[in-house]
């Protein structure tokens, strides 16, 4: 009897350890998928994948409904979550976005893929805030997904800064399990003018990356080219633009844009092909030197910054790469000083160089990876409330 007694105490204390033990293994397991990071290790962490089916379908916004997928889940009592990508030309189908999304579903969540129109047009406006409040809205309304009538908000890069104002608006108001922003900006301006190498911005930041200052660029052409020159600036704006956010994923794509660019570039009159020009040949300065008196003009809307826009209450967590040379790491120390100032009382944020803007580095130490993996677990706890 006292034998049994024994085995039955380690049975209780093996299933405590166990079921303290699985929200984080769960997480370390979730970010090896997602990176590859310690690849040989993954198949002995014990958690397997629950099964996953997609669904192709169209979320109301009221300026239009947008093309989503919709990741659902096997597992029972499943978060549901809204994950909103950055200013990139892909869909639902962009690889990493894919990928990204059926990860978090297999590790247990119902996640609805919502690349944004106007971010997908490689452009930053208030609708694309209204939109992200919409889907979370619709999402929240499906009973299948969200008994809770609650969801989690994911927003990446500069998506993650406008899913915060969304989260702060009335009607979001108790429909939020928590926010997560991946390497999100605070006040849009301030970054509009770091992109620009402005001289206001801190000098201990990385040199910016031309990306983000040709995604300005864009936002100018009203101000920076004659009305007969716009269309075809743009035209080559994109092209070139098409062919950043191919280069992760498709190099000989990449580079064939680039090429396309480069030829518009000799087709254009002035001032257009001097813009073209130093767009081509990535000068920064030159650009910057340009469009930071305009940061204003291009991003003061309110709706475009949370810390120009009403605060969440909602738990927040802000992941943030610690050398993003797109949206500084700077931003997000600012973006929680002003959510909490602001009444927040839930405020994370984790600084890392695990992270470059808003991709995965395979390069690891141990400290960091599991500040990561006990930021990932809190995270997902905030979810499953």
């Amino acid at each position: 009897m006292r034998s049994i007694r024994i085995a039955g105490i380690i049975v209780a204390i093996a299933a405590v350890t166990w079921l303290a033990t699985r929200p984080t293994l769960r997480s370390a397991a979730l970010l090896m998928d997602m990176t590859g990071a310690a690849s040989g290790v993954r198949p002995w962490i014990p958690i397997g994948d629950f099964d996953v089916t997609t669904e192709d379908l169209q979320a109301p916004t009221r300026h239009g409904p947008i093309a989503a997928r919709l990741y659902r889940t096997s597992a029972r009592s499943a978060p549901a979550l809204v994950v909103v990508p950055g200013v990139h030309g892909g869909g639902v189908d962009e690889p990493r976005l894919a990928a990204l999304s059926r990860r978090i579903s297999a590790a247990g969540a119902n996640v609805l893929s919502a690349p944004l129109p106007d971010l997908r047009a490689y452009r930053l406006t208030p609708n694309a805030t209204d939109m992200i409040e919409d889907v979370a809205l619709w999402m929240a309304s499906r009973g299948d997904l969200a008994p809770e009538k609650r969801v989690g908000l994911v927003g990446v890069s500069f998506a993650g800064g406008l899913a915060l104002v969304a989260a702060g608006r009335p009607a979001l108001k108790d429909r939020l399990t928590a926010v997560f922003a991946l390497g999100a900006h605070a006040d849009l301006p301030r970054v509009i003018r770091y992109l620009c190498m402005d001289a206001g911005a801190p000098k201990t930041l990385a040199p910016p990356h031309d990306y983000g200052v040709v995604l300005m660029l864009r936002a100018s052409i009203p101000v920076v080219a004659p009305p007969e020159q716009q269309a075809a600036l743009d035209s080559a704006l994109v092209t070139f633009l098409d062919a950043s956010s191919a280069e992760s994923t498709d190099k000989t794509k990449s580079a064939a844009l680039f090429e396309t660019a480069r030829m518009a570039e000799a087709t254009l009159p002035e001032p257009s092909r001097g813009l073209m020009h130093a767009v081509n040949s990535r000068d920064v300065p030159a650009l910057g030197r340009l469009l930071a008196p305009y940061a204003e003009r291009i991003g003061g809307d309110p709706a475009l910054s949370p810390a120009r826009s009403p605060a969440t209450h909602a738990p927040v967590f802000l992941l943030h790469g610690l050398d993003d040379n797109v949206i500084p790491s700077s931003e997000a120390g600012l973006l929680s000083s002003y959510l909490t100032s602001s009444g927040n009382s839930h405020v994370e944020t984790l600084l890392t160089p695990l992270i470059s803007h808003a991709d995965a580095r395979s390069n690891a130490k141990t400290a960091d990876v599991w500040r990561l993996v006990r930021f990932w677990t809190r995270l997902w706890r905030a979810f499953e409330n």
